[in-house]
């Protein structure tokens, strides 16, 4: 134990400063996806990885993505991401049809444009291998987190459709077009890529090393305010608690539309004469 942290205790600032970098974080940093080609890559698998390198250039995530191709599994991807320095998920997917950026002679989005993602099919809440699926290329495409957003930045949809076993995967660049109206009219015009995949096979977490990946910590949890509660649209609604009070000890005279009028005077002086009489 002494040895170990001999060596894991920094001697320089340098060192020092590498190491607090490594450490755990409340908000991570924004770290580059990994891109890895095999040496036995051909070139359908090679320009994939250069098509998916225009999405993903920056994640909040440590992922990566290997690309390969031989006999048994031909044109083949893997995608995976890491939590504490250890692989905690991974799933390898087949192409089976491909098509490129430069193959779309449309035009194109900037590069390292904020995506929107849409997934479509049951598929993608069937099963826990899909339910994954769904979040690994979420945390690859989705980009860096931004407090806000322009309505013009909106520029690019990236779209899954789980059916029937395969993955389809559709790039648009969406346009804004005139509409009479303050609201545009949007439509979507493909820029490429496009791939149709297969799933096939899986290594996934734990459900406990899952979980624990998925905890938020402490210190970023919203603190819990006492007698106030939010409502689906966000509305925030406060509760009040008071004493019981007497209301007919209000004090409502000084206001001059409250004032009595000179007949409910009148009947009044009348009900306190009859009760002076009764109580006599």
């Amino acid at each position: 134990m002494d040895a170990l942290e001999r060596v894991v205790k920094p001697k320089t600032k340098r060192a020092k400063r590498f190491l607090e970098k490594r450490e755990p974080k409340l908000s991570e940093n924004i770290k580059n996806a990994m891109l890895i080609k095999g040496g036995n890559a051909n070139s359908t698998v090679t320009q994939v990885l250069r098509d998916v390198e225009f999405f993903s250039k920056k994640s909040d995530c440590s992922l990566f993505m290997f690309g390969s191709h031989n006999k048994k599994r031909p044109n083949n991807l893997v995608i995976g991401r890491m939590y504490d320095y250890h692989v905690l998920d991974m799933i390898e997917l087949g192409i089976e049809k491909f098509v490129s950026l430069k193959d779309i002679k449309n035009s194109k989005c900037p590069e390292g444009t904020k995506p929107m993602l849409i997934f479509a099919g049951d598929d993608f809440t069937g099963t826990e291998d899909y339910r994954r699926l769904q979040s690994l290329l979420t945390d690859f495409f989705r980009g860096p987190t931004v407090p806000n957003i322009r309505l013009a930045g909106l520029e690019s949809v990236l779209h899954f459709t789980a059916l029937n076993g395969k993955i389809y995967f559709r790039c648009y660049k969406l346009l804004l077009k005139k509409s009479g109206c303050r609201t545009p009219r949007i439509e979507l015009e493909e820029m490429g890529p496009s791939l149709d995949l297969v799933l096939r096979r899986t290594h996934l977490a734990s459900d406990d090393l899952y979980r624990l990946s998925m905890k938020t910590p402490k210190a970023l949890k919203p603190k819990k305010k006492k007698n106030i509660s939010h409502d689906t649209f966000g509305t925030t609604y406060g509760r009040i608690h008071m004493q019981k009070q007497d209301l007919s000890k209000l004090q409502t005279r000084k206001m001059k539309g409250l004032k009595k009028r000179p007949a409910e005077r009148r009947t009044e002086d009348q009900e306190k004469k009859s009760k002076r009489i009764k109580r006599n």
